[in-house]
């Protein structure tokens, strides 16, 4: 393979964009900057560069606009619940099997886990925190194992495999050039494998502090009051409703608390027979589809349930308030997969704008190539080593931005390494949203000790050799079984 200029331009961009993770600053000016340079030098006029700009961020959106619809949706229907009351009722059911700090503790992390898979962790940490954790304290489990609970089931755990989603097993599978299906499957179990090795540590280094079930003031040392359940506010407003608004409010709060729950568990159990009972099961954006049309359903009935004579306008607003969440947590993501698209030949003729008959270069495939006959071929020392990229990107504290990196090495290393290319991209996807998401104090961790009042650098500390360990076993066991 005969490298060009740009090839080595392009990895110049890429070993930048590493070391700017490592100084934890953004990325998106270097792969914008990037991008121009690697189509002015291959196309040789400043033209194109600017061109490239453009179409690099506009293949990435419509290559992923399918995520934010159903991030957008699923948080929609969320806000919804919000307004009904109905996410409160859901929980409190949950609280009462509380009965002491041990049992406590596997209930919180089983329920994290789950809303997080639905809802993701960042919408999902205002309603555990204020309602989960509080009941857990009171049972005997220390606020700081508690936290470290909610980050590792929903910030690890559930967010690594996204399996309902699928939001990050997409990034994986488009940058690798690979199909979806094996890499979702893929991270499902080693993100169960690398969670429950870090729980089942993080359970044995503190049962002992785990106490009897002891009184809430003198033991808590966070409030509640965080702005998304403020008790004032919600008197207040139930004063200025008429009392027939109240009382068909908590008739359909209570109806929703178990309608939204039952549905997807419907959607998950249907999911998990079509794909083991030897059909076709969910490829590509299907399973995405599926929930979030379950989701736009569930929307269009809470909104109007919860008022009628406004739902026309109302489930505009939350639909906007969905897409701004999502444009939010995801936005920069487009010119960080816009650019890495461009080391897979699949995307470079759209970025470059070029003929159907001109060559289709793939300038990180290109150099991996290239340099294959100096790379070990070792599927340890390849497995490992792209969990180490993953977890470097993850130090900017958003585990997704660095996927399409991870996905596009993966895709480029398999052959040489003789490994699945969607093993190394599920790989890379635990050390990716793992170390963005659980062992950076910058990270998303940082609202769940806020709500909880604890020093984020410190619960990203006690986070870290749990995590760790669960990702060093979780890798070793994907090299030796796939």
């Amino acid at each position: 393979m005969e490298l060009t200029l740009a090839h080595w331009v392009y990895a110049l961009v890429t070993v930048s964009v590493i070391a700017t993770m490592l100084f934890r600053k953004g990325v998106v000016l270097p792969v914008i900057i990037g991008t121009f340079l690697v189509a002015v030098v291959y196309k040789g006029n400043l033209i194109s560069g600017f061109q490239a700009v453009f179409n690099a961020n506009l293949v990435a959106a419509k290559e992923l606009f399918s995520i934010f619809l159903i991030i957008s949706l699923m948080i929609a229907l969320l806000n919804s619940l919000r307004d009904l009351g109905a996410d409160k009722k859901l929980i409190i059911p949950i609280q009462k099997i509380m009965v002491n700090g041990h049992v406590s503790y596997f209930v919180l992390m089983l329920v994290t886990y789950v809303i997080s898979l639905f809802f993701w962790p960042t919408p999902a940490v205002p309603l555990i925190c204020a309602l989960l954790v509080p009941a857990a304290v009171r049972a005997g489990l220390p606020v700081m194992t508690a936290a470290m609970v909610v980050v590792i089931a929903g910030q690890g755990m559930a967010l690594s495999s996204d399996y309902i989603m699928q939001v990050a097993p997409m990034l994986s599978a488009k940058a690798a050039g690979i199909d979806k299906g094996f890499v979702t499957d893929k991270g499902l179990i080693l993100s169960l494998i690398t969670g429950i090795s870090a729980l089942g540590m993080v359970y044995i280094a503190h049962r002992k502090s785990i106490v009897k079930s002891t009184d809430l003031d003198s033991n808590m040392n966070f409030s509640t009051d965080n702005g998304f359940f403020n008790v004032a506010d919600e008197l207040a407003a139930t004063a200025e409703e008429s009392v027939e608004m109240v009382n068909r409010k908590n008739k359909w709060s209570k109806r929703f608390a178990v309608l939204v729950p039952l549905s997807m568990l419907a959607v998950m159990i249907y999911m998990f027979q079509s794909k083991f009972s030897g059909g076709a099961g969910f490829e590509g954006t299907d399973g995405a589809a599926f929930v979030g049309g379950v989701a736009a359903v569930l929307l269009i009935l809470a909104t109007i349930a919860f008022n009628r004579i406004h739902a026309l306008d109302k489930i505009s607003d939350h639909i906007t308030e969905g897409f701004v969440f999502a444009f939010r947590a995801m936005a920069p993501v487009i010119p960080i997969a816009g650019f890495f698209f461009m080391g897979s030949g699949d995307f470079t003729p759209s970025i470059l704008s070029l003929d159907a008959n001109a060559a289709k270069p793939a300038f990180l495939f290109d150099m991996i190539q290239a340099g294959q006959s100096f790379i070990p071929q070792n599927s340890f020392i390849a497995g490992f080593g792209i969990l180490i990229v993953g977890l470097i990107t993850g130090l900017d504290g958003s585990g997704f931005s660095g996927l399409p990196l991870t996905g596009a090495l993966s895709g480029a290393l398999a052959n040489g390494s003789s490994i699945d290319p969607s093993t190394m991209a599920a790989i890379g996807q635990m050390g990716a949203v793992w170390g963005g998401g659980t062992i950076v104090a910058w990270s998303s961790l940082v609202a769940v000790a806020g709500f909880l009042q604890l020093s984020p650098i410190e619960l990203a500390r006690k986070n870290f050799i749990p995590v760790m360990t669960g990702l060093f076993i979780a890798t070793l066991i994907a090299l030796l079984i796939w």
